[in-house]
């Protein structure tokens, strides 16, 4: 039977020593079967058996797959959770407040625990003892407040007869969704193209497991490595690790595997920290796996371990939030900093006459520049000196009232309106000039990498101390910890200390 056909802009390697007459998997329903090799005579001796290799050949996306591309797995579950939690509205109108809080909170705490992200390997009873132990945890707390609210018996029992029903719910639309996520997938319903960062032994044996298991949801798009070459055996990789950008658009790639490879740490890191490795899922084979090591969500393809790390880019859910956080907080302080705003306006006029803003160029998210808003503190000679003079801190020019401003941030106040605007938020990287920028970027490596987020009003750098004459090296290090490992309880923790140095008067 002869090779599906392959789609030019979809050719990907092949292992060699592969046996030609396997199923058409043009269709998804295909198994290949390698052929063992035959037994023959060297010197008159029966020669061993040669292990064969298995093709692993990309076949043509299915039109119903590029299709529901973007679809994501909260998209399906996270809706008949919903439903099912409000199911006990249908039967008694009584308990609504709390139906309503525990389907939330339930929610939250799903959300919370990796419940609506995708899974390789799907299994309803890989997520029964998660799922279970979240359903009481939130039913807990409801009923405690219930109890506590109400203090009859018969009310707390008819609650929890509804809680334990929308519990049952749950797990049985699980069930559903999860059975119907594997005929889909079987199907070509639904796949995503994925591309193995790494020819070693794992990254063959997992392009053969996506290749021969369409359960997974995957479809194998190619092989990438240090260089543009021929892996064991004779298959060429599909691009080098520089051309991922170009790669990944090329073959409509929507998953990243870090399987085995000589590429170093630093080196693999900096490609993923690009814009276009943040369209892109990121699954990761961990090291020692061998050694059992314990993961709190355990996921699997064949019986290759893989972790689905968290995106080292700001993106996705976890972008909107952030963003959400920022224009509340930024109308909230608006508001109720107003007076202090004016105050402030006031004594910078009476300070230095009309002028009382202050307007810089400065680098923002991906190098694009814009205006910071500040009240000022003192006046530069000329646009070049406000572009070049690291530091004003000992400037004779500094009035009082200026650097009084200075060592509260009381000056950077007006920088709310930017973050209204989008230019910055509340926490992030330093906003620079582009002076310093294209400087400090030519000196260290890791400095422009602090531009995938929009700079901040404060940041983890600043609080950790590192402002004025400080490392640059180091303000990167910390600036990019911050943006790989963020979350609101991070975003919050800085905040707070921020506001202890500002009652510190430890500004600048």
């Amino acid at each position: 039977m002869e090779l599906p056909v392959i789609d030019a802009r979809h050719r990907a390697p092949a292992v060699a020593g592969e046996d030609a007459a396997e199923e058409d998997h043009s269709q998804g329903r295909g198994i290949p079967r390698p052929r063992t090799a035959e037994v023959g005579a060297v010197n008159g001796q029966e020669s061993a058996p040669r292990p064969a290799a298995t093709a692993v050949l990309p076949y043509v996306s299915s039109a119903t797959s590029k299709r529901t591309r973007p679809l994501r797995a909260w998209m399906i579950t996270a809706p008949v959770d919903v439903v099912a939690l409000l199911t006990p509205l249908l039967l008694s109108a009584q308990y609504w407040r709390g139906t309503l809080v525990a389907a939330g909170l339930t929610v939250v705490i799903f959300a919370a625990g990796g419940l609506y992200r995708a899974r390789r390997h799907v299994s309803i009873l890989d997520e029964l003892p998660s799922l279970c132990g979240r359903l009481l945890a939130s039913a807990a707390i409801v009923a405690i407040i219930a109890a506590m609210r109400h203090d009859s018996v018969e009310y707390g029992a008819g609650f929890m007869r509804g809680v334990a029903l929308s519990a049952a719910l749950v797990i049985a639309g699980r069930v559903i969704t999860r059975k119907l996520t594997i005929v889909a997938r079987k199907r070509r319903w639904v796949e995503h193209n994925a591309i193995v960062v790494g020819t070693g032994p794992v990254g063959i044996e997992l392009a053969r497991l996506l290749r021969r298991y369409p359960q997974y949801g995957l479809r194998f798009a190619g092989w990438v490595d240090t260089q543009v070459g021929d892996v064991p055996g004779g298959a060429p990789v599909i691009g080098s690790l520089d051309d991922l950008e170009k790669t990944i658009p090329m073959v409509e790639c929507d998953v990243l595997i870090v399987a085995d490879t000589d590429i170093p740490e630093s080196t693999l890191m900096d490609v993923l920290r690009r814009p276009v490795a943040a369209s892109c899922d990121l699954w990761v084979v961990p090291r020692l796996w061998g050694s059992h090591s314990q993961n709190r969500s355990p996921d699997h393809i064949g019986a290759i371990p893989v972790v689905q790390a968290r995106h080292i880019n700001l993106s996705g859910p976890r972008w909107w939030v952030k963003r959400g956080s920022d224009i509340l907080f930024a109308s909230i302080a608006l508001a109720a900093l107003s007076p202090v705003l004016l105050l402030c306006a006031i004594a910078t006029f009476l300070d230095g006459g009309r002028g009382i803003f202050f307007r810089q160029e400065r680098i923002g998210q991906f190098g694009k520049p814009f205006q910071v808003i500040k009240f000022r503190s003192m006046r530069p000679v000329n646009e070049h000196e406000s572009q070049t003079n690291w530091s004003i801190a000992d400037d004779r020019r500094v009035s009082a009232i200026g650097r009084f401003m200075r060592r509260t941030s009381l000056d950077e106040l007006p920088q709310l309106w930017n973050i209204l605007r989008g230019d910055m938020t509340v926490v992030g990287p330093r906003p620079e000039r582009p002076f310093f920028v294209e400087k400090f970027s030519a000196e260290h490596p890791d400095y422009a990498m602090r531009h995938r987020v929009p700079v901040g009003l404060t940041g983890l750098a600043q609080v950790s101390g590192l402002r004025g004459d400080t490392p640059i090296s180091d303000r990167a290090r910390f600036d990019n910890y911050y943006i790989e490992n963020w979350s609101l309880w991070l975003d919050l923790k800085v905040l707070m200390r921020t506001i202890a140095e500002v009652f510190r008067g430890g500004g600048r």
